[in-house]
């Protein structure tokens, strides 16, 4: 076979060095444990990048699919820890960092009829490797809450206004922890949860439960803040919240991000 041009390697004199260049935007099918002891089957989409140095014209595109094709046509979370290691070898890299990010379903009953549905949320595994034995394993959830307005509710005659509340809850732990589990403490720190079926006994209970536990932004951000200081597993978290507020052409956020210890 001819040998080709290995336009990639050759010198680049700008002496700049590149933090991350690799692929962005891939689906690739993935099996995810939930914590019922079953597997979901899901579709991610992945980013995978290396860092360059300065002297490098540019990187092998090729090589990061070929990493992620090397383990068939579908990916399990453990495999998914050795790629970050084997982009590093592959490609003569000092830090990897490798981005999965998929849709995750929960079974949810409505509180009171006890009818069930699904309900989707967006889940990230972000992982990077600097040559060392460790990886750094970010597990992040985006989850939907009802928040309803405390000052709404002190002031106006009739109700209060309300609005769904998205909540992105980022953890770093001392061991592995469910997916099921951050969600759960996320959902419990607004004023309502949030279902796929609701019968009118249940959306009365929501709609009351959501105006007895008023929240604001501020007070979303700090309840999980609360309940993720006393979780001994969890060693960092970032919380953020954003509200797309029903009577305001704005939204409401905040944020918070902690090492605990």
């Amino acid at each position: 076979m001819e040998e080709l041009t290995d336009t990639q390697n050759q010198h680049d004199s700008r002496n700049l060095a590149i933090d991350r260049v690799g692929v962005k935007n891939l689906r690739f099918p993935i099996r995810v444990r939930d914590k019922a002891a079953t597997e979901q089957h899901t579709v991610a989409t992945v980013s995978l990048a290396v860092d360059l140095p300065h002297e490098y014209k540019g990187t092998h595109m090729s090589r990061f699919v070929e990493v992620l094709n090397s383990h068939g046509p579908e990916l399990g979370v453990h495999t998914i820890h050795a790629i970050p290691l084997e982009l590093l070898a592959r490609l003569n890299a000092r830090r990897s960092h490798v981005e999965f990010t998929f849709p995750y379903f929960m079974r949810k009953t409505a509180p009171v009829t006890g009818k069930a549905g699904l309900i989707d949320y967006e889940v990230s595994f972000e992982l990077e490797a600097d040559g060392g034995n460790d990886i750094d394993f970010v597990l992040t959830v985006k989850v939907p809450v009802t928040t309803l307005c405390p000052c709404s509710k002190a002031i106006s005659d009739r109700g209060a206004h309300n609005q769904r509340g998205l909540v992105t809850y980022a953890v770093r732990s001392r061991k592995p922890i469910w997916i099921e589990d951050l969600i759960r403490l996320v959902e419990r720190c607004g004023s309502a949860e949030l279902y796929s079926v609701l019968k009118r006994p249940d959306e009365k209970a929501v709609t009351e439960q959501a105006y007895d536990n008023p929240v604001f932004v501020e007070d979303l951000v700090r309840n999980v803040a609360a309940r993720s200081d006393q979780q001994p597993n969890i060693l960092w978290y970032r919380v953020e919240a954003e509200n797309f507020e029903s009577i305001h052409n704005h939204n409401a956020y905040a944020r918070i991000e902690k090492r605990i210890g």
